[in-house]
């Protein structure tokens, strides 16, 4: 079955044919290891897994790789900030993040380079970079610039002078010119250094992908993944510097971004001190839910995360749970099915086909289809005793105390007072209660 993607270099949804038959290679920026992951970090990595999914069911073999970025200037400012070291920063903020891809049930890549054990291959490039003519030295600092490469701006599709208009350009008395970039550094003498042809230093954040999907998936690849927010300046940069040291016409033949994450419709950033790690969902809520909640949108849409949004993928999941038993057999999910996720991944349209799966299934009808299909997104991943656990921590409220607040939203609806009312209504679903008004009295259950 044909895969179509949204190419950003075309803007365009494209058949996605792979370079070689059957063998397909994808680079999904990963995380910079300065502090936990948040939960906008979450909907790349849940994405990206499903992506990495639906090709291994349609080509024999796929390499995904997802780099580890353990040397940057945020993890050098954090790593004083916390008054450690920046290998105890990156190793710890690291686990952390292994631990969130298996709460969100994403599977390994193939590869997770890290930054720090391919500096070699970095200078390598730096220096053909040089000796092409496409990067300078000036004080200890090394810039590719960026005029030199004809074709910048084709991804975001915009020219040189607008992308630097509508950019924070870092200033620098050594740079030729205001766009270009940084390809060495210098180190301070508390900082992390590597020897270098320029002196002791370290390399700048574009270089590192350039290097790392060279060395596992070639000069010229397939796809190319990662948030949107990337694609200028740090995408731009990464096809600027490896065609031109690589010397091809092209670097990655389809780039992938999805959208940002809101709260409150406001993007999700520490200055607007909005940021929910997902490491805080751990003690209250299952990854499933998470993972549920970050694919109901198409990826190319913006999220808007809120605790309506939990409570409906919780309340979807145990509906489905209803219907599932350990002795099912997995059973291969048809073409129709996965026709959605063909079609530019779009997981909206597939729930709604688990939707339709599940209404057969409450009827005992075709149960192992449903269970593979959500199996395959990477749902259902619990048993009904793991599920059933989880709905029982949930629960940290006494009948009393239910009954109390069932009280207080009586006579707040006797008052007319709305909002009191779905105020309590909400934090009681919060506590995992369910409460109905029948026949002039107010009903309550556990979820």
């Amino acid at each position: 079955m044909d895969i179509f993607l949204t190419n950003n270099l075309s803007n365009k949804k494209e058949h996605f044919i792979p370079k070689e038959k059957n063998n397909v290679g994808m680079y999904v920026c990963g995380p910079t290891v300065y502090d936990d992951p948040h939960i906008g970090n979450a909907r790349p990595l849940v994405i990206f897994d499903i992506l990495f999914k639906l090709l291994k069911n349609e080509f024999t073999s796929v390499t995904y790789v997802r780099n580890i970025t353990d040397i940057d200037d945020k993890i050098i400012k954090s790593s004083k900030e916390q008054k450690v070291s920046t290998k105890e920063l990156t190793e710890k903020v690291t686990m952390s993040f292994f631990e969130d891809c298996e709460f969100l049930n994403c599977e390994n890549p193939t590869h997770q380079p890290k930054a720090t054990e391919h500096i070699d291959l970095m200078i390598e490039m730096i220096n053909d970079l040089i000796k092409k003519g496409f990067a300078y030295e000036n004080k200890k600092h090394v810039y590719f610039e960026v005029k030199k490469f004809s074709d910048y701006g084709k991804l975001s599709n915009k020219n040189l002078e607008d992308l630097v208009a509508g950019s924070r350009v870092e200033i620098s008395e050594n740079k030729k010119n205001s766009e270009d970039f940084v390809l060495w550094k210098p180190s301070n003498n508390d900082e992390p250094a590597w020897d270098s042809p320029w002196g002791k230093g370290r390399p700048g954040w574009h270089l590192e992908c350039s290097a790392m999907s060279k060395k596992f998936l070639g000069n010229e690849f397939d796809i190319h993944g990662g948030g949107i927010d990337l694609i200028f300046p740090h995408h731009e940069n990464e096809i600027a510097q490896s065609r031109c040291a690589n010397e091809t016409k092209v670097f990655a033949n389809y780039w992938v971004h999805n959208a940002f994450i809101t709260l409150s419709n406001e993007k999700m950033a520490k200055s607007q001190g909005n940021i929910l790690k997902i490491k805080d969902f751990k003690n209250k809520t299952s990854g499933q839910i998470i993972r549920l909640a970050l694919m109901s949108a198409h990826y190319r849409q913006p999220l808007d995360w809120n605790d309506k949004l939990l409570r409906d993928c919780e309340n979807t999941l145990d509906k489905w749970y209803k219907v599932y038993s350990s002795n099912l057999k997995s059973v291969k999910v048809s073409d129709e099915i996965l026709k959605p996720l063909y079609e530019d991944l779009n997981t909206p349209g597939y729930i709604a086909n688990l939707h339709k799966l599940y209404e057969k299934a409450s009827k005992g009808e075709n149960i192992d289809l449903f269970i593979s299909a959500c199996k395959f997104i990477g749902l259902m991943n619990e048993t009904i005793e793991q599920w059933n656990e989880f709905k029982k921590k949930r629960v940290s409220i006494t009948e009393s105390e239910i009954e109390n607040m069932v009280s207080l939203r009586d006579k707040a609806r006797e008052n007319k007072n709305f909002k009191e009312a779905d105020r309590i209504r909400d934090e009681l679903l919060d506590k995992g209660v369910l409460i109905e008004d029948k026949d002039g009295k107010t009903l309550w259950k556990f979820k």
